[in-house]
């Protein structure tokens, strides 16, 4: 047995057992009958979409990664789903979302091993449905926050390294972001910041943690040097029909109920996406380049992104004029970003989802019914100015020196030779199968059944010219 591995097993052996002891949920003392139906159907439904969202994800994000990193970038979003349900169990839930302690994170005794999160609801939360089902919705959100960041650093991170790094994440930064803005206490939302389900607390935090990840690893050895193809375009397709999908959950699930809110919002969602994805392939096509399938899945994904914190305060003709504004706003951001070349954000993590969130949390300050600059109210603007610089310089050198910390306990940069072989075989030993692959074992097959009567490299030229 690896050294390096017999701390975190004992850590879980011990919590599954200590769990075994944890408090049961007061639910007898619950009153049941304030708890809705229809809501708890829509809730349901809803957990679920978001929880598909993170394998689509790891589609999307795999099949744009060299063919050498896909099932390695892949599982470092996949692995997300375990180690943060875990923590959130443990103590994460009660730090976002507990009695909360200045506004600035939860009191994380509150929730303790989900103690007291049961059938019944909770008027300050959620006071339709039960508890449990409200934790359980917040978890998918806490879940794919630091699979987004993965794209950043794909292709250079060590495994157990990263591991370490989104416990340390989850617990430091996702959990206060999602008190500060979420919880009734928590200082932005009391302050008058305005983010319906996530573009400030996933968003933008992921998009500036990666934009640490990125300068904190630096680049790749052939950064610059050699042209990156994607390994797997109907993969990138494939994650962005999952992610288009799940998404409706992300942020028609946010009304918390099955309503003319969540109606809106998902409403807001499907068209800021159409907007964004057509504005970003004929944005393409005016400077010259061909529209693309990655281009097309880029774009939808980053309207998707941007109507996030105002998908339940716009109306749908301005979620198509935030989904065309923002594309354009991500594209340029690429571009200028890819051009400098200094930093080597391997998916485009921050000028897509980091850009992308600021542009939705600044759209809300512009659009949102009522208080809005488009309405003629300034308040709810400039306190989403002010909260962008908050949440950047907390996220920013939050994540960095997070890195700093996990870097001296686990290194996080793999060596230059397992770069060079690929992260699937060096941190995991799989690969994807390649076409030569099964041209191998196909020849293989056929000597054996048939008799070695040509060389093998003969019977290879057969296969390929049929």
């Amino acid at each position: 047995m690896e050294r390096k591995w017999i701390l975190p097993f004992v850590l879980l052996a011990v919590l599954a057992v200590a769990a075994l002891w944890a408090p049961a949920s007061p639910d007898s003392e619950a009153d049941l009958t304030a708890l809705n139906s229809a809501d708890m159907a829509w809730m349901l439904m809803a957990a679920g979409l978001v929880l598909l969202m993170t394998p689509g994800l790891s589609f999307f994000y795999g099949g744009m990664v060299s063919f050498r990193n896909v099932v390695s970038t892949m599982l470092q979003g996949f692995i997300s789903l375990g180690v943060v349900s875990v923590l959130w169990v443990v103590v994460g839930f009660s730090l976002a979302f507990g009695d909360s302690m200045g506004g600035f994170i939860g009191n994380p005794g509150t929730f303790f091993l989900f103690k007291g999160v049961g059938l019944g609801p909770n008027t300050a939360l959620a006071p339709t449905i039960p508890l449990l089902l409200f934790a359980l919705f917040q978890l998918k959100f806490a879940i794919i926050t630091p699979a987004l960041i993965t794209g950043s650093f794909a292709e250079r991170i060590r495994f157990s390294g990263y591991l370490l790094f989104i416990v340390l994440f989850t617990l430091f930064i996702y959990t206060p972001l999602a008190h500060w803005t979420w919880h009734p206490q928590g200082f932005l939302r009391v302050m008058g910041v305005l983010d319906f389900a996530g573009g400030t607390v996933v968003h933008m935090s992921a998009g500036f943690a990666a934009l640490a990840g990125a300068v904190f690893l630096g680049p790749r050895n052939n950064h610059g040097h050699t042209p990156h193809a994607p390994a797997n375009i109907p993969y990138v397709v494939l994650g962005t029909g999952l992610l288009w999908f799940g998404w409706f959950g992300f942020n028609a699930g946010s009304a918390l109920a099955a309503n003319a809110t969540a109606t809106l919002a998902l409403a807001t969602t499907n068209f800021a996406s159409a907007a964004a994805m057509l504005s970003w392939v004929f944005y393409d096509a005016l400077r010259g380049r061909r529209i693309t399938a990655l281009g097309a899945c880029i774009g939808a994904v980053v309207g998707l992104v941007a109507i996030t914190p105002a998908a339940g305060f716009v109306t749908v003709g301005q979620s198509l004029f935030i989904g065309f504004a923002s594309a354009i706003i991500s594209n340029e951001s690429v571009r200028l970003f890819n051009k400098r070349g200094a930093i080597d954000d391997t998916l485009d993590v921050f000028p897509c989802h980091g850009v992308g969130g600021i542009a939705g949390m600044l759209f809300t300050g512009i659009f949102a019914q009522g208080v809005g600059l488009f309405y003629g109210q300034t308040a709810t603007f400039f306190n989403h100015l002010l909260a962008l610089v908050i949440v950047g310089l907390f996220t920013f050198g939050g994540s960095y020196l997070l890195l700093m910390i996990t870097n001296l306990i686990s290194p996080l940069r793999v060596g230059a030779d397992e770069e060079l072989v690929g992260l699937d075989i060096s941190q995991h030993g799989e690969r994807m199968s390649s076409l030569e692959d099964r041209i191998d074992a196909y020849v293989t097959k056929r000597q054996g059944r048939n008799g070695a009567s040509k060389q093998p490299q003969e019977e290879r030229y057969d296969v390929i010219e049929s």
